[in-house]
């Protein structure tokens, strides 16, 4: 019975793989999409066919979804995994059923907007990380954009009209300050967009960390290919252990003569 059951998952585990390899590409683009339909939604608002395809794009995510879930041997881990996954298919939920008065109400909450902007960049993060894979400085500097371009649309969406969030581009301008950690004159006056502004700020203090170090390996290794230079590099690492392996054989050969 015990070796049925492991049987069952490890084919389990085998489907989940296969399903999610061939859904992997389609679902990366989708996302980028959706993430795109947020921006263009929080900015302008969705016209009618634009608002289907974001409905079609989420009822596609549902049912990726419940299939990974139904197929996932552990349940609980893979919620815990993807709370915030799924908690950006639930909030769209918000705007399919306006029939009820009391979800059009909670659809208008600048709250409710802000875990919309986190769980969709949440997924954005997830696709930009499985397109670039091992690189990383590309991975950080399009993941930024990504970041930049969306705050700007989320503070703009939850702050507008206050001084310095009247129209995208100053949002713009303010979230990218933000992300450079230069700083701006302005600040947000809502609850929600102070949330969303600290999260801005985390996220840039993360990424010039990143970029600083990057950017001193980077350099401390082109100091290193320099002859004179005070530091070494791989060369000179290289040549050392070929004079150290010659030091060692040839006091090997003077205890075998000696011997």
């Amino acid at each position: 019975m015990h070796k049925m059951k492991q049987q069952l998952q490890r084919e389990r585990n085998r489907l989940l793989y296969a399903i999610d390899r061939l859904l992997d590409g389609p679902m990366i683009f989708l996302g980028f999409v959706w993430l795109v339909l947020l921006i263009v939604d929080l900015i302008w608002g969705l016209s009618k066919t634009l608002d289907y395809i974001s409905i079609t794009i989420w009822i596609l995510f549902i049912i990726d979804f419940i299939v990974k879930f139904i197929l996932a041997p552990a349940k609980l881990d893979y919620v815990r995994k993807n709370w915030l996954t799924a908690i950006s298919l639930i909030i769209p939920a918000l705007r399919v059923f306006r029939i009820f008065r009391f979800l059009r109400v909670l659809r208008s909450l600048r709250g409710l907007r802000l875990v919309r902007i986190v769980s969709s960049l949440n997924r954005s993060m997830k696709s930009l990380s499985a397109t670039m894979k091992r690189r990383a400085f590309g991975y950080v500097v399009l993941l930024s954009l990504v970041v930049t371009f969306t705050g700007a649309a989320g503070m703009y969406a939850i702050e507008q009209p206050a001084p310095g969030f009247d129209s995208y581009g100053m949002a713009l301008w303010w979230t990218a300050m933000r992300v450079t950690t230069a700083g701006s004159e302005y600040s947000p006056t809502t609850p929600e967009g102070r949330g969303l502004a600290f999260l801005i700020t985390l996220f840039g203090f993360a990424i010039f960390g990143y970029v600083t170090a990057t950017l001193a390996t980077f350099f401390i290794g082109r100091d290193a290919e320099e002859k004179n230079a005070p530091v070494a590099g791989a060369s000179d690492v290289a040549e050392l252990r070929k004079e150290i392996a010659l030091l060692t054989r040839t006091i090997n050969e003077m205890k075998d003569k000696l011997a």
